[in-house]
């Protein structure tokens, strides 16, 4: 910073200044003859703030900075119309700006001070209102807020309009946060143009207490869409459920924690319909459920009413009771698809089981193709952290 009638621009948050005065005794040079009129220190100080007073359809990322002749910025403060104040702080560039992005269609006051070269202090203020987006990003977060969750469950935010272009994503990552109550390393990683998803490294820690808070209001998404709405959502992790199902052994192996708890007999996709290997979550559960070939893009071949389904992938494979081939499983894959069990044994799968928990399928010449539902783990986690705009992990400490 430096002083003079030069203009000089100085760009602060909330600045404490000490000034330092020289003191001590002298018998010549600088007394002042009493009665004689106090000698000028300079001219008064001068403030000017950008945005300017009364500007409207300010952009919501929009910086803040105050210019001062003659003096030094020692505040600055910004409050939305109802009185909250506005976390912020100086940039490398030197420009004030909001921990996080300004509203939109939101009135803004700027108070600042400053303190002259004459040691008065001057004060300024503006007021400035955001702009209404043209486009709205609105979203959508799963897992819903105060589930209880296994290792598995990933955080999916999903988003109204694609957002595809790096800087606008990594906009979007700037502006999420997750907080945990055992910090572990994970990241957010890109599955389409319209959802972004949050893993940890390694599963989750059994117990573990999440906060995620995605700041979007004011983030500039595309040309003309701005987020409008902050979303949150807190959940927690419970046991590790792990399921690994052989189609070769024919058998479903659960385990809770370190011990295996129980182990059924299993028929899984017939030649030509073969199950996905690979690592899938138990991403929802129905009591009750019609399985429609027409889904799976063979209408007609069959519509049957089934019970105690657990989903594992958008596609439409389930863990589901099958009572039609109660006499293969154990010895031979005649499914669909889907994993067969008995009533009995997929009603106990069925109650046993989290939305997040872990399905582990091996021995089938299909794999898991990504993005078939919440499929988190079926990438290698170097894979996944390329998938992030900012190509950074995260440790929600």
């Amino acid at each position: 910073m430096r002083n003079g009638r030069t203009g000089t621009t100085i760009f602060a948050s909330t600045l404490a200044l000490a000034v330092v005065l020289s003191a001590g005794c002298t018998s010549s040079g600088g007394a002042r003859t009493p009665g004689a009129a106090p000698q000028s220190q300079g001219p008064v100080a001068k403030l000017a703030i950008t945005p300017a007073d009364g500007t409207k359809k300010v952009a919501p990322d929009t910086g803040i900075s105050v210019k001062v002749t003659d003096g030094k910025v020692t505040k600055l403060a910004v409050a939305d119309s109802k009185g909250n104040a506005v976390r912020g702080a100086v940039g490398t560039d030197g420009t004030w700006r909001p921990q996080w992005a300004l509203r939109p269609s939101t009135a803004y006051t700027v108070s600042a001070e400053a303190t002259g070269t004459d040691g008065k202090q001057v004060t300024a203020q503006a007021k400035f209102s955001t702009l209404k987006p043209k486009r709205a990003l609105e979203s959508g977060m799963a897992p819903l807020n105060g589930d209880k969750v296994g290792v598995g469950m990933p955080v999916q935010l999903l988003l109204s309009r694609s957002v595809a272009a790096k800087e606008d994503r990594a906009a979007i990552e700037r502006a999420l946060v997750v907080k945990m109550s055992e910090p572990v390393e994970g990241a957010w990683s890109w599955v389409s143009d319209r959802e972004v998803q949050f893993r940890p490294r390694e599963y989750w820690p059994t117990g573990e207490k999440v906060e995620v808070v995605a700041h979007l209001a004011g983030v500039r998404a595309g040309a003309g869409v701005w987020g409008t709405k902050d979303r949150s959502l807190s959940f927690t992790v419970g046991p590790r459920h792990v399921t690994k199902v052989n189609a070769r052994t024919h058998e479903a192996v659960v385990t809770d924690g370190d011990k295996v708890v129980k182990t059924i007999p299993v028929s899984l996709g017939k030649p030509g319909d073969d199950s996905y290997s690979g690592t899938m979550i138990a991403q929802e559960k129905a009591a009750d459920i019609i399985m429609d070939s027409a889904t799976t893009g063979h209408p007609g071949e069959y519509r049957i009413p089934t019970k105690w389904a657990v989903r594992m992938t958008y596609s439409g494979t389930f863990f589901h009771a099958a009572p039609w081939s109660t006499g293969a499983q154990g010895n031979s894959n005649v499914s669909h698809g889907c994993v067969n069990a008995s009533p009995a044994n997929a009603r106990w799968f069925y109650e046993f089981t989290q939305r997040g928990d872990i399905i582990q399928v091996s021995g089938t010449s299909r794999k898991l193709q990504f993005g078939n539902g919440p499929t988190p783990w079926a990438k290698s986690w170097d894979d996944w952290l390329a998938g992030s705009a900012l190509g950074k992990s995260v440790n929600g400490g």
